[in-house]
Parts: structure tokens; sequence; C-alpha cells
């Protein structure tokens, strides 16, 4: 049976990992709170969708979608194509999440973007259970989200600022992750494929269907080279 100490040890070592996550999605979660508001929902909506559904971007898009007319096979269609590129995040995630027992169905369920991000890149410091530095990783990113959607749902109607420009504040967060795991690392190979195969679909297919190309082309690509790379410790281990 795990410890208090061990789990609070564990919280206590994610807590300032996550950090740029926490400005981040409090930020946004604010904002889609408010949305939520304008399209005239109540506070609860809003925060139940952020506890249940928990999509990010999803989120914003099923707000209008509950406004539209009932069509289940569009909203599936849509959901998977908005959400797809968490194939590959589990892709890379599966020796991480192998024997972790209950944790693993709760670590798949709250991966996001940022999330993934963190997991993959951070070991558990010293003194930290590998395991449960994830699932308290998970669990703080996630109240992150929900505290910013129920800020913006409770008070959203007290407040009037511009909010335009808000959204870059996630942009910003990935850079500096991105950042930091690049100066941590003594092989850039990985970061460089990751970085050119972004950059690339980015130019081939748009900003609004780039994201899965460059998906399939990271991994195609770290697979064909993941010999040379593990060599020279460049994929995270």
């Amino acid at each position: 049976m795990t410890s208090v100490k061990t789990i609070f040890s564990a919280f206590r070592a994610a807590f300032p990992v996550t950090l740029p996550v926490l400005a981040g999605y409090w930020l946004l979660g604010a904002t889609y709170g408010l949305y939520m508001r304008s399209l005239g929902f109540s506070p609860w909506y809003p925060i139940l969708m952020a506890w249940l559904v928990y999509g990010g971007s999803l989120e914003f898009v099923a707000a209008s979608l509950l406004l539209a007319p009932f069509a289940p096979v569009t909203t599936f269609c849509l959901a998977f194509v908005i959400q797809a590129r968490h194939l590959f995040y589990g892709i890379a995630m599966l020796d991480r999440f192998r024997g972790l027992g209950w944790k693993k169905p709760y670590l798949i369920f709250g991966m996001s973007d940022e999330t993934f991000a963190l997991e993959f890149s951070q070991k558990a410091p010293e003194g930290a259970d590998p395991a449960w530095f994830m699932t308290a990783i998970t669990f703080l990113d996630r109240m992150y989200w929900v505290g910013g959607a129920a800020t913006g749902a409770l008070f959203g109607g007290l407040l009037t600022f511009n909010l335009k420009g808000l959204p870059f504040v996630m942009t910003a967060m990935f850079v500096v992750i991105f950042l930091d795991r690049f100066l941590q690392e003594k092989n850039h190979v990985p970061a460089v494929i990751g970085g050119a195969a972004s950059v690339a679909s980015l130019l081939l297919f748009g900003k609004e269907n780039f994201m899965i190309p460059a998906m399939v082309a990271i991994v195609c690509l770290l697979a064909l080279f993941r010999r040379p790379i593990e060599g020279k410790g460049g994929l995270g281990e």
C-alpha cells in the first residue's frame, strides 16, 4: 500500500514542474468559461465539460456543436480528427505506462498536450516515485484546467476586458518547455527532427491541418533514426 509520504513527495516534486501549465491553463480555461457564458450556457456546462471531456480545443468546438442540430456522426468524426494527435502520444508512452495498475487508465484519460510534454521530457527526481510523479502531473494539470474554466464560468459575468491574443499563452508555454528540454539534452537530433517536420508540415498543409502530418512524419523519422539517436541518449531516457 502506498504511503501518504510517497504521494506527498510526488506532488511536491510535480508542482513546480507544472507551474507553466498552471499559468496557461488557468488563463485559457477562464477564456473557455467566458466563451460558454457568452453563448448563453449556465456556469455548470463549462465546469462539467472541463471535468468530463477535458479536451482543450475540442471543448471550444463542442460549445458550438451543442447549439447546432443533433448530428452524432459528424460530431464523432470532428472530435476524432481534433484529438487524433493523442494516438501518437499513446504510442510514445506505451513503455512508461506499462504495469502501472489503476493509474494507467487515469493517465490515459488525463493525457493532454502539455501533460504529455511534461511526462515525456521530465524524469521523476530522486526520492519521488515515477508512477506517482506522472499521476501528480496529470492530476494537477487537469485541476488547473477545471479551475480556470470554473473561474471564467462563475465570475465571467463580472469581468469586461479584451481577451484578444490570450490563446498565445499556450504557444509561449510550449516554446518554454521545448527550450528547457533542448538545453538539457546533449543530443539535439530529436528536437531538430520535431522542429523541421513541424515547419515543413505547416508550410505544406497550413496551420489548420498541419498537426497530424507533422506527428506522422516525426514518428516515422524517429523510428528510422532510432538506433543512432538512442546510442546518444536522445529519446528522453
